[in-house]
C-alpha cells in the first residue's frame, strides 16, 4: 500500500534516542532526559481551577469555535499590546490554533501548493521544514550561518543569515512565495533584534513574500535580551503573521493553545480552512487560558526565571569539565557543538554514545536538518540538581576533555 504524502519522509532520528533511553531505563539504569523539550513546569494554578469549573458546565460540553471564542481571542490582543505595544483586531487578525504545530502546518496548506516554494532556515524545528512538503511545496533550506559559531549571535552572524536569505530567494525558481523563521530560534537558539526584523520586513514587502514567524518563546530570553515581535515593525501587517503559543510561556504544553495573529488576509484564509478541518479546542481549555492571559501576566517572568538558573547551572557545568559553551540568550535549549575529540562520530552517534556512556539523553543536530550536525541540542527540563548530576555524569564519560 503506498502512502504518497508520507512516504519522502525519513526516518525520525529522534525515535533512536528515545528507544535506547527506554531500553537503558528497563534495564534499571537512571538516564536523565534532557533531549525532547516537553515542559516540565506546572501550568498557572488560576488556569488549572478555572478548567477544572468550565469543565463541570454542561454548556461547555458542545462544540466550540474553530476560530477560538471571542473573549479568548480579546485576550490574547490584550497579551499582544501590553506585551509588545502591538494593536490587533481581534475579529480579522486573531485566532485560535490547537497548537502551534497544527496552525503552522495548516497554514502551509492555504499559503503554499505544488509547484511553489519556501525558505526555511537549515538546521530548524522540523515541521518547520516538513509543513511546506506536506503542502505540495519545495523547500529550499537557508543556512544559518554565523549562529553555529562561538560565540553566537551578534550582528556579524545575523549578517552572515540575512545575506542568505536573500542570495537564496534570488537565486530561486520559481520564487518562493514564503519564508518561515522562528527567532529565538530552535535548535540553535540564535537571537535577533528589531532592526533585523525590520530588514526583513522591507524585503518582504518589496518582492511580495509572507514572513510566517514561530514566536514560540516569546518570553523565555536572558540576560537583558527581549525577542522582538516581528509585528512590532512598522508595516509587519502587509507581510507577516506570527504564532504565538501558550505552551512554553504559560507552561501550558499538553493544552495545545496558540494563536496566528497578524496580516488579516491571511488570518481569513486560515479560519475559513480550519472552519472545514475543526471545532477547535475543547470550550473549557479556551476559557482556563483567557483566565491565564488575564489574571496570571507575570507568570511568563516565574517560568523563564526557573529556565535562567537551569541555564546557568547547566553550561556552568559544562564550561567547567572543559566542553566549551556560551550560555544562549533565549530558547528553553542549549545548543551545543559535539567536542573535537568526538566530532567525527557525528550528532546521532555522539547522542547514542551519551545515552549508553553517560546516561544522559540529548537530541541529535541532524534531527533538525543536515544543517544541524555536528551539535546536540541540550533541553532545560530537569530541575538543577537532576543537571548537576548529568554534568558529573558527563565529566566521568568524556574523558578526552580532561
Amino acid at each position: 500500500m503506498e502512502f504518497r504524502r508520507i512516504n519522502g519522509l525519513p526516518p525520525y532520528v529522534f525515535a533512536h534516542i528515545d528507544a535506547l533511553k527506554l531500553g537503558a531505563r528497563r534495564a534499571g539504569r537512571d538516564v536523565i532526559d534532557l533531549g525532547f523539550g516537553n515542559p516540565d513546569l506546572p501550568s498557572p494554578p488560576v488556569a488549572v481551577d478555572k478548567l477544572v469549573e468550565a469543565a463541570r458546565n454542561p454548556r461547555n460540553h458542545r462544540y466550540s469555535a474553530s476560530r477560538g471564542i471571542p473573549k479568548l481571542r480579546q485576550a490574547l490582543a490584550s497579551l499582544y499590546l501590553r506585551r509588545f505595544g502591538v494593536d490587533l483586531d481581534p475579529e480579522t487578525e486573531v485566532v485560535t490554533t490547537i497548537g502551534a504545530k497544527e496552525g503552522l502546518s495548516h497554514l502551509m496548506w492555504v499559503l503554499l501548493g505544488p509547484g511553489d516554494s519556501a525558505l526555511v532556515p537549515s538546521p530548524s524545528y522540523p515541521i518547520h521544514i516538513y509543513a511546506p512538503l506536506f503542502a505540495g511545496a519545495e523547500v529550499r533550506q537557508v543556512r544559518l550561518s554565523g549562529f553555529d559559531e562561538q560565540p553566537q549571535d551578534g550582528p556579524s552572524a545575523s549578517e552572515a543569515f540575512f545575506d542568505n536569505l536573500v542570495e537564496s530567494w534570488e537565486s530561486a525558481w520559481p520564487k518562493p512565495r514564503v519564508i518561515v523563521l522562528s527567532f529565538p530560534h530552535n535548535p540553535t537558539t540564535a537571537c535577533v533584534d528589531l532592526q533585523w526584523m525590520t530588514r526583513l520586513v522591507e524585503f518582504a514587502r518589496e518582492h511580495d513574500v509572507v514572513l510566517v514567524h514561530d514566536f514560540a518563546y516569546a518570553d523565555i530570553s536572558f540576560d537583558g535580551y527581549q525577542p522582538p515581535s516581528i509585528l512590532q515593525v512598522p508595516g509587519a501587517k502587509d507581510v507577516a503573521v506570527e504564532l504565538y503559543s501558550m505552551t512554553k510561556s504559560f507552561s501550558m504544553a499538553g493544552w495545545r493553545m496558540a494563536f496566528l495573529v497578524g496580516n488579516r488576509d491571511v488570518v481569513a484564509a486560515l479560519t475559513k480552512l480550519k472552519s472545514y478541518l475543526d471545532y477547535g479546542s475543547f470550550q473549557p481549555i479556551q476559557i482556563a487560558a483567557i483566565v491565564a492571559m488575564n489574571e496570571a501576566p507575570e507568570y511568563p517572568k516565574e517560568v523563564n526565571a526557573v529556565y535562567r538558573a537551569r541555564r546557568d547551572a547547566l553550561c556552568d557545568g559544562l564550561n567547567r569539565i572543559g566542553w566549551s559553551i556560551t550560555p544562549p540568550r533565549g530558547t528553553m535549549f542549549v545548543w551545543a557543538p559535539i567536542p573535537e575529540p568526538y566530532r567525527e562520530m557525528g550528532s546521532l552517534e555522539y547522542s547514542s554514545f551519551l545515552v549508553s556512556e553517560a546516561e544522559v539523553a540529548t537530541s541529535p543536530g541532524v534531527g533538525f536538518g543536515p544543517g544541524g550536525d555536528g551539535h546536540v541540542r541540550f533541553a532545560l527540563i530537569e530541575n538543577e540538581q537532576r543537571i548537576g548530576q548529568a554534568v558529573r555524569n558527563l565529566r566521568r564519560t568524556l574523558t578526552k576533555l580532561q
